[in-house]
């Protein structure tokens, strides 16, 4: 068991940041890399930054209690912010950046955020229109002040501006800072994390300093985590994963975060800072296979030949290891010279070549996506966790990697199946509730034990196994099971899709809805001379559907040799003609599906792939971000499988 009991010098996250800058001094803390060079901050200026900020804070007025948004990109001053705002005992709330103002103005004003820390022009540009949505936002600071020398707004300020006016307030007040740490308590809300909100409005788990510090050295030593790490930190600041492995563990170790120039560089930034530590959902590891395929079909025959090759050899073996099956001796003795020729060089220009340890969760991800990156030699392993548990429930150890398990308990977690197959859970990471909604809080936690609404059971070693969202997990009208998650996850293996939703329940066969990958499906387009004009001109080409066929035949004869599964194949199929969007309430910012708004917006087309039609017109309403709507329309084929 894990002990709940925590030093009280060393019980907060800012207590925490200062004993770093006592302790490691000036060992790099956190970099980030602006106009093409890494920048490097240690830890003693990770807390002098920190506790300017909190000064800036309380010359403001901020108040015990006090919750602070924080809104941008991955930067060292957002982290800061949040140290700063708990250091005065109050609670960051981060959110997504590429939020539009109809999701950020609930949070706020949820929230009840007094104060708002942002990256940029256009994140104040946001919150200064949702301004009368949100009484109780009083003050909004900048980061970047490219754009907005002429504001002239009450309350608008950058953080020059703030940190000057804390040092001020300091000359005062000397010891504030100090002296409001002091008084921080294990048991303090440490961040209010939002759900991503898949069958309603987001939810606000409040997770305490004890829930992080806890959980997070629980997966720290259940995986062997060490000082020396290296990390990127590209995921969203509102998302907790980013939170417990960028900041709460980062803390905790010392090691280092790195924060790259922007979303578009990050594949760039990867193999420049080359991390021992990298965590990534499901869709991310499918957008660089994705990368990794089409860069492969552009190359000469013969490399393509031998790289596919090396390639199938290698995730055959990873197949057999990961079943704990024997190797046969002549891929043993070909696998030195896939390294020498493919592996190793495809791993370092990933810049994974310095991996020890890769994570994936968020959801599940196709086996065919695991076992490809595990074969090239990168330790990925899966991690079943959410926000509620302070992201840790299980992990997968190294040599007990299985394909169809999340792994065992991490230290201090119990596990236990309900009768109605809902996994249940209690541990020192299980949430303090959800603010300002007991009744939610009270269907989720009973008697301490969690209700994750995932549908699974533990087999005899104590592996936890995932089936699908216990919702979501039905039975078609013949009595097959459909888990629709599982044949969507298949279908992504593909480079060629980007998301798909199966739709099934009660009904008498399996159908999709698929998006293609138009980066992917574009540049297949352009070496085959087909032309193009939009996103929905390609997605309804003839061409287009019978190479998506090929793929949903290839999900069918997967199926078809599970036993359970085979009545579960996909009878039809139609391509999207727009991409689902999170602007358009069709997926969460974390690309999560929202079944039951898509089966309520495309019900005609769902009607459809249950008819004998072929075609159906269709006409869409699209939001861009800034708010701005439009209409799209399409003649949307329909495809049979056969």
């Amino acid at each position: 068991m894990v002990d709940r009991t925590l030093d009280t010098a060393a019980d907060t996250f800012p207590k925490l940041v200062r004993a770093n800058a006592n302790r490691l001094g000036r060992k790099t803390a956190i970099r980030e890399k602006d106009l093409g060079i890494w920048q490097s901050s240690s830890w003693k200026d990770y807390w002098e930054q920190a506790r300017l900020i909190a000064l800036g804070l309380a010359s403001l007025g901020f108040a015990r209690g006090d919750k602070t948004a924080i809104v941008g990109d991955n930067r060292p001053q957002l982290y800061w912010a949040v140290c700063a705002t708990q250091a005065l005992g109050g609670i960051p709330v981060p959110l997504y950046q590429d939020s539009i103002e109809k999701e950020l103005a609930y949070i706020v004003d949820h929230a009840e955020a007094r104060f708002a820390i942002v990256e940029d022009q256009e994140q104040v540009d946001k919150l200064l229109h949702l301004r009368a949505q949100c009484p109780k936002l009083e003050f909004i600071v900048y980061d970047d002040p490219r754009g907005l020398r002429a504001y002239s707004e009450p309350n608008l300020m950058s953080l020059e501006e703030l940190i000057e006016q804390g040092r001020k307030f300091e000359q005062n007040h000397p010891g504030h800072v100090e002296n409001e740490v002091a008084k921080g308590r294990a048991d303090d809300t440490a961040i209010i994390c939002y759900t991503s909100g898949t069958t309603g409005a987001p939810k606000g788990a409040m997770l305490s300093h004890s829930n992080l510090i806890l959980t997070s050295l629980a997966g720290a030593r259940a995986d062997g985590l060490r000082e020396d790490e290296e990390i990127l930190s590209y995921l969203p600041m509102a998302w907790v994963g980013d939170h417990v492995f960028s900041y709460a563990q980062s803390i905790l170790l010392g090691f280092p975060a790195n924060c790259p120039e922007s979303a578009a560089t990050v594949l760039q930034d990867l193999k420049e800072i080359g991390p021992t530590y990298f965590f990534a959902p499901p869709r991310i590891w499918e957008s660089i296979l994705t990368n990794v395929m089409l860069r492969l079909e552009d190359c000469a025959w013969p490399k393509r030949k031998l790289v596919h090759f090396f390639l199938n050899l290698a995730q055959d073996m990873e197949r057999r290891r990961l079943a704990g099956q024997p190797v046969p001796l002549l891929p043993r003795l070909l696998y030195p010279l896939g390294k020498a020729l493919v592996y190793a060089p495809l791993r370092d220009n990933l810049g994974m070549r310095r991996v020890r340890r890769a994570y994936t969760a968020g959801e599940a991800i196709g086996p065919e996506i695991f076992v490809f990156f595990r074969a090239l030699g990168i330790n990925v392993k899966q991690l079943y966790g959410m926000t509620e548990a302070s992201v840790f429930v299980t992990i997968q150890r190294d040599g007990d990697v299985r394909l169809d398990s999340v792994g065992t308990a991490v230290p201090g977690v119990e596990i236990k199946i309900a009768e109605s197959g809902e996994v249940l859970f209690r541990s020192p990471g299980v949430f303090q509730g959800y603010y300002k909604n007991a009744d939610a809080t009270r269907a989720t936690v009973q008697d301490g034990w969690l209700n994750s609404g995932d549908a699974g059971f533990l087999d005899a070693s104590g592996h936890l196994k995932i089936i699908d969202r216990a919702k979501d997990l039905s039975r078609l009208a013949g009595g097959t099971m459909f888990p629709p998650k599982y044949i969507e996850n298949k279908l992504k293996f593909s480079p060629f899709v980007k998301e798909a939703v199966c739709i099934g329940q009660g009904r008498p066969f399996v159908v999709a809805l698929v998006n293609i990958d138009l980066a992917a499906v574009g540049n297949w387009a352009e070496r085959r001379g087909i032309a193009y004009s939009s996103y929905t001109d390609l997605s309804q080409k003839p061409e287009v559907y019978g190479l998506i066929h090929e793929d949903v035949a290839r999900v069918n004869r997967s199926l078809q040799e599970d036993a359970a599964l085979r009545g579960a194949q996909i009878r039809r199929f139609l391509i999207l003609h727009k991409e689902l969007d999170p602007d358009d309430e069709e997926i969460t910012r974390t690309r999560k599906v929202r079944r039951g708004y898509i089966a309520q917006k495309y019900a005609e087309l769902i009607d459809a792939l249950y008819s004998n039609r072929s075609h159906v017109q269709v006409e869409a309403k699209v939001t861009y971000e800034d708010g701005r709507t439009g209409t799209i329309r399409a003649d949307v084929t329909i495809k049979d499988v056969g």
